[in-house]
């Protein structure tokens, strides 16, 4: 038993540590700087190929789901002919 919690203690004082393990570089001035600058570009798209993809499959789904609703919509006004 005393065994037990000698090494529940031991594992407790190495998982709780007030030191890091790994030093982080801080990037935040590098992405203000990047989001600051004034090239044109809309600041939603600043972030490179993957928010100008994401971006632009969200362009296609909000289009094709109005499309798609139109469509559905335009369907359910006319009643099926009764045979």
């Amino acid at each position: 038993m005393l065994r037990n919690l000698l090494a529940l203690r031991q594992i407790a004082k190495r998982t709780i540590s007030t030191a890091s393990r790994r030093q982080f570089e801080n990037k935040v001035p590098e992405k203000q700087k990047l989001f600051q600058e004034d090239n044109g570009i809309p600041v939603h798209l600043k972030g490179g190929i993957a928010d100008a993809l994401l971006y632009r499959a969200t362009v296609i789904l909000t289009v094709g789901g109005t499309a798609y609703a139109m469509y559905e919509l335009a369907v359910a006004s006319f009643p099926k002919k009764q045979d």
